[in-house]
């Protein structure tokens, strides 16, 4: 998992509430096992025309927005997700942060497991937020600082559990907090091995 210190550019607008799991990416995406590649799909719905061919009014699709690694949303994004396809896709398209006024727990906890952030900010801060994405401003976030600011040196804070934060800034997944402890694993399975010698003999 990549570590996410800050970052900085042009963050995509998504004003619309409750955009869910069917609007994010369609059924027969959920099917693969594979991480690469699915950042095809992420709003497949909208992106793409029937003939298959890019929907030029999509912001993502827009020129100044294509490679935002930052979405600014209404309320509960990802409203209904269930498992890890939509955040391997987030991830495959570039999308390291997202910012709304509010998120879903399941989801909120899924971004942190695949080294997404969720900022969580007031409504009347998120609303000039996506008036700042539409208009090109730069933003930065800053997870180090917990801030999120944009180039008129407008700044809002937000909070982030200490623990997700440690994982996101140094860049541990599940596995690489388990290797963390790879010392005491070992020290266990010794003594386990030593007390419970018959299930080994």
């Amino acid at each position: 998992m990549e570590k996410f210190t800050a970052i900085k550019g042009i963050a995509a607008p998504l004003p619309e509430n409750q955009i869910d799991a069917d609007a994010l990416l369609p059924k027969d995406a959920l099917l693969t096992l594979r991480r690469a590649g699915l950042g095809k799909f992420l709003f497949a719905a909208k992106r793409y025309q029937p003939d298959g061919r890019e929907d030029p009014a999509f912001i993502l699709n827009q020129p100044a927005w294509r490679k935002s690694a930052i979405l600014v949303t209404g309320a509960h994004f990802g409203h209904g997700v269930t498992g890890d396809h939509l955040f391997w896709a987030l991830v495959d398209f570039g999308i390291r942060a997202i910012i709304s006024p509010q998120f879903d727990g399941d989801f909120r906890a899924g971004c942190y497991r695949h080294g997404l952030l969720p900022v969580e900010l007031p409504e009347d801060a998120t609303r000039l937020l996506l008036a700042a994405a539409a208009d090109k401003k730069l933003f930065t976030i800053d997870l180090e600082k917990k801030s999120v600011s944009i180039e008129d040196g407008t700044q809002y804070r937000f909070e982030t559990p200490a623990f997700e934060r440690h994982c996101l800034l140094s860049g541990l997944d599940a596995a690489r907090l388990t290797l963390e402890h790879e010392d005491a694993i070992d020290h266990f399975e010794k003594q386990y091995r030593k007390e419970m010698f018959w299930l080994y003999a």
